[in-house]
């Protein structure tokens, strides 16, 4: 039986940002990229698009093991009492046919500026299949939320 995922902090970050930075595994060391990123409503997946022979991408096609930090902090120093910070771990995987379809009208939706970027035909659209999430809220308080 799948259970919604029901965190409105959660929910609240994964949907007011429009940022987040990518962790993948490089050839030494971590490397981190900033990638715009929409989440399906059931919140299991969350897509970005990027270009085939960026390191980011190349990085996930050897190592699909990836993370994603978003977080609602603007920079002041309430962020310290205030801000949410989301860690999303899961597999990147391409999204082909129906699939890249349904994941597209979704990404597109939050970013519809970006539908020459995804017309493309180097660029690939990437979905993240969440295992599990780490809410940090008020800077200490942690949440862990598994998915599925």
């Amino acid at each position: 039986m799948n259970v919604p995922i029901i965190d409105n902090d959660l929910k609240a970050v994964l949907s007011n940002q429009k940022l987040g930075v990518l962790a993948t595994t490089g050839e030494i060391y971590p490397y981190t990229s900033l990638v715009g990123f929409a989440v399906s409503e059931d919140l299991k997946n969350i897509i970005f698009a990027t270009i085939k022979d960026t390191r980011k991408y190349q990085n996930c096609k050897k190592h699909p093991n990836v993370s994603v930090l978003v977080n609602s902090a603007a920079n002041s120093k309430d962020d310290f009492k205030d801000a949410t910070a989301v860690t999303a771990l899961g597999e990147s995987e391409d999204l082909i046919g129906e699939e890249r379809k349904k994941y597209k009208s979704i990404y597109l939706g939050k970013f519809p500026f970006l539908e020459d970027f995804i017309e493309n035909p180097n660029c690939v659209l990437v979905s993240i299949n969440v295992e599990r999430y780490i809410v940090v809220t008020r800077f200490q308080e942690v949440k862990e939320i598994k998915v599925g």
